[in-house]
């Protein structure tokens, strides 16, 4: 009876509480790991501790999607198109590899003006409270789960334009070993960026398909 009950409810266009527990999860996880970010550039977490938190942080997020994979694979039906949902959810684990790989080079790299970051990293950490509204609509089955994931895309598309100033400015004076450091770390923030209109598009695509 419980499982008809589920299959009932995705029926109706409802997520199912299983799968919106492991994209939550995932999404959860994820901006832990911008704030953590966050933290590190202001200089309240020290550079190693950061990468040392990352990778649990990085851990749990990867447990949420196997969750969600493994639910994906025995589901009869569900609330959105299968394929959109693992796209969804693939997004969510680049944005969380790529805030990984922001960390980590920050540790390698030692760059000198960390705080330069912060305009990127808040758009990255808006973008992610929308994806996580639109989810939490989608699960609902309300209808302004488009208008969520434009905000979203709005946020990711941020994110790229700034990483287009920075780096003019970067070749704008003598390409330092500094300058090319710095030029690594705001690609990795670019690639986020992308990964953010990237799941945006999952849930529009799927919304729209319902």
């Amino acid at each position: 009876m419980k499982r008809l009950g589920r299959v009932l409810s995705m029926l109706r266009g409802r997520m199912d509480s299983t799968l919106l527990q492991a994209l939550t999860g995932q999404l959860e996880a994820t901006r832990e790991g911008a704030w953590l970010a966050m933290a590190m550039i202001s200089g309240e977490v020290g550079r190693t501790k950061a990468h040392e938190r990352m990778r649990t942080i990085e851990h749990r997020g990867d447990t949420y999607r196997a969750q969600l994979i493994a639910e994906l694979a025995g589901a009869l039906v569900t609330p959105i198109d299968r394929e959109d949902l693992f796209r969804l959810s693939r997004s969510i684990d680049d944005i969380l590899d790529s805030l990984r790989d922001f960390v980590r080079e920050s540790h390698l790299y030692r760059v000198h003006d960390r705080r330069r970051f912060a305009p990127m990293l808040d758009q990255v950490i808006m973008g992610i409270d929308a994806l996580e509204k639109a989810v939490s609509d989608l699960a609902a089955s309300t209808p302004v789960v488009s208008s969520d994931a434009l905000e979203a895309k709005k946020a990711g598309g941020a994110v790229r334009r700034m990483y287009q100033y920075e780096i003019a400015r970067i070749l704008s004076s003598e390409v330092t070993s500094e300058a090319l450091r710095e030029r690594e770390l705001v690609r990795r923030l670019e690639i986020v960026g992308t990964a953010i209109s990237d799941a945006a598009d999952a849930i529009a695509d799927g919304a729209m398909k319902r």
